[in-house]
């Protein structure tokens, strides 16, 4: 017999259900397991892959071969339990109550630990790197303050120490949504830094193997906190309770298995080389990690389909705990052989090296070959966040269509084809022929920012995601917050009404592009790739919002006149036509040490290629400018077509009482003025 379950969020009374699944054996036995199996598989995958082996020269010894990785283990299962806590309670959990409380606590904990680890951490890189001599005199610790602020690895781990120790504070402090939310971003963020270490700058597809890195802690790190949490969490819950909690982590973690499973066969890719490399041992770690990944995606598509339904009857969630425990056990072989991988080195010849000219310098790329009419069609440059981007993007807009003609609901074809084709027109932008050789040539960048400026958001904003969403995704009515509530948060912050006010929108969408090619964000864009992946999102968003402010079908906060519509799209016309010619009338080049410098024998002279560059953006930057002035066009003249029409049926319904209560005035005001000029001619 099922006991009568407790209210929701509160504990489950002791009784049958306490005895059916030991509550706190479970919790301690989970992540106990789970750090076990991680740390047996990393001492044995180092051991087996050489990722341990002593160097050749300056070798520190065997406690820094061996405690780097171990330690960097912990780092990482750390940042899990940091980032999955964050993203579980702002998706899963209700603000105020206990199990949101214990979600905050436990992502304290984890980020003291991160901070703890990512110092030892960063200590035993340097020491790996520069071997010195270890002591507190003068010279070993001004040695380790240049190594921390003048180079990339040192700066990566005291920004990582600190984002971790930020983290630590405020997660013990912060119990609201807003506060959560932040502090979810700022721990996603900080596994960044730590994504740019996995790869040599000195190998070619070195930004494929960043972002890769990147995508797949955040992944993972989501995947494998959010369970821990659950874990944690679940004696403070009903069965009910938990069982809702665990379907929404579903959602979380089968989003988390896709960016883990695509990243993790990119990173692989770039690391093994060829189907060759199986079979050394940096390839024997990739297959038992994508094999754990393989059985993780089956445990995952049985708990969806079977298990989280049966959570609430007898058997079924000792069943279901059971398969937790195997889970985690598993997650923590994963974990062991990643953080194993990164220390293993690849097999020879499976990374091509750099032949060291200096378009290879300066872009950590091979030159492609000459740009041709063909290649705008054949050439690709696969960036694999904007891959990743685009495919949800497209996968769930479809989605969310179809749940509307599922329930029969209409959903305008023409919308769809739009969002499809700005998709489309945005995976080719970042991952096709522009994003080959926009690094080479000005003109080529120049089209794509345009590109990315005006024609996608174009295509974009008729395309109405936030309506649809709020259509297709279901109201939750227990006081937490999912995708929708999460929405219609973002649309009704103060925040969002300030970016969203036309004027706001326009000055944003003009400004930001003189300052962005007449600064170092230019440089910055062009020669890291974060930088450039920021680039992208900046000015994406800016030409959204723009477009969005003018003729969006989204609700906005306020709308200016149609009449006030054009004259800002006038003024964005003359600013493209300026900034084009300014860029033409350029006499020097711009980024002279990068375009200048990156001796191609084919194409027009880099002082040429900024001409045409600055022609781009005059032209292409004018033509979706002119769409928008037409739609703004029609839409004035429907809105005017609509106010008729009301006013037509306002008569028809009051029987013009109006027309005639005007006309009766001035005939009154008529008769009053012949009795005046009567009355005036008789005197």
């Amino acid at each position: 017999m099922i006991p009568t379950p407790a209210p929701r969020g509160a504990a489950a009374p002791r009784g049958a259900s306490e005895r059916a699944v030991p509550s706190r054996s479970l919790r301690a036995v989970g992540p106990a397991l789970l750090v076990v199996a991680a740390l047996v598989t990393a001492v044995w995958a180092l051991a087996y892959g050489g990722g341990a082996a002593p160097l050749q020269l300056g070798d520190p010894g065997p406690a820094v071969r061996w405690g780097l990785p171990l330690v960097t283990l912990v780092v990482n299962l750390s940042a899990a339990g940091m980032c999955g806590s964050l993203v579980v309670a702002l998706f899963a959990l209700r603000a105020g109550e206990k199990p949101f409380d214990l979600a905050l606590v436990t992502a304290s904990i984890s980020a003291a630990v991160f901070t703890v680890a990512a110092g030892i951490t960063g200590f035993l890189t340097f020491v790996l790197t520069f071997n010195p001599t270890v002591g507190l005199d003068n010279t070993f610790g001004s040695q380790l303050g240049s190594w921390l602020t003048t180079t990339e690895s040192g700066r990566t781990w005291l920004i990582t120490t600190l984002a971790g120790a930020v983290i630590t504070v405020a997660a013990f402090a912060v119990r609201g949504w807003t506060a959560t939310l932040v502090l979810g971003m700022l721990a996603l963020a900080s596994l960044i830094p730590m994504g740019t270490q996995g790869h040599s700058g000195e190998l070619a597809s070195h930004d494929v193997a960043v972002t890769a890195m990147i995508l797949h802690m955040i992944g993972a790190a989501v995947w494998l906190g959010g369970l821990v949490l659950i874990v944690l969490i679940r004696p403070a819950m009903d069965r009910a309770g938990i069982a809702d909690v665990l379907s929404r982590y579903s959602s979380i973690a089968l989003v988390a298995f896709v960016v883990v499973g695509v990243s993790g066969i990119a990173r692989a890719m770039v690391g093994l080389g060829g189907w060759d490399a199986l079979a050394s041992g940096y390839g024997t770690l990739v297959v038992v990690k994508a094999a754990a990944l393989i059985v993780l995606g089956m445990f995952g598509a049985l708990y969806r389909t079977r298990l989280i339904a049966g959570m609430t009857k007898d058997g079924g969630a000792r069943r279901f705990w059971s398969f937790v425990v195997a889970e985690l056990v598993i997650m923590g072989v994963a974990s062991g052989a990643a953080v194993a991988l990164a220390r293993t080195p690849p097999p020879t010849g499976s990374q091509v090296p750099l032949s060291q000219t200096p378009a290879e310098i300066l872009t950590q790329s091979p030159l492609p070959p000459e740009l041709t009419i063909v290649r705008w069609f054949t050439e690709w440059d696969i960036d694999l966040l904007w891959l990743v981007v685009c495919a949800f993007g497209l996968f769930f807009y479809l989605a969310g269509v179809r749940r509307l003609r599922r329930r029969g609901d209409r959903w305008p074809i023409l919308r769809t084809v739009s969002w499809t084709a700005g998709m489309l027109l945005l995976f080719w932008v970042t991952c096709g022929p522009i994003n080959a050789y926009q690094d080479y040539m000005f003109s080529v960048h120049m089209v794509g920012h345009m590109l990315l400026n005006m024609a996608i958001p174009v295509l974009l904003v008729p395309g109405a995601p936030v309506t649809l969403a709020l259509r297709a995704i279901a109201k939750r009515h227990d006081d937490t917050r999912g995708a929708r509530e999460w929405i219609m948060w973002a649309v009704h912050t103060p925040y969002a009404r300030v970016i969203t006010n036309p004027v706001v929108a326009a000055v944003i969408f003009g400004v930001s592009l003189w300052v962005f090619y007449f600064t170092d964000l230019f440089r910055w864009a062009m020669t890291d790739h974060l930088g450039h992946e920021w680039m992208i999102v900046h000015f994406l968003i800016a030409g959204y919002l723009f477009v969005q402010s003018l003729v969006g079908i989204d609700p906005v906060p306020y709308r200016l006149p149609h009449s006030m519509r054009l004259v800002i799209l006038i003024l964005v016309m003359a600013t493209h036509a300026f900034f084009g010619i300014t860029i033409m009338m350029q006499s020097g080049l711009m980024l002279a040490d990068w375009f200048g410098a990156m001796g191609r024998t084919w194409g027009a002279t880099p002082m040429m290629d900024q001409y045409v560059g600055g022609g781009a953006a005059w032209s292409i930057g004018e033509l979706p400018t002119l769409i928008l002035s037409i739609v703004v066009g029609v839409q004035w003249s429907q809105s005017d077509a609509r106010a008729e029409r009301r006013r037509d049926r306002h008569a028809d319904r009051t029987g013009d009482a109006e027309l005639v209560a005007y006309n009766a005035k001035l005939a009154a005001l008529a008769d009053r003025d012949a009795r005046d000029a009567d009355r005036g001619a008789r005197i």
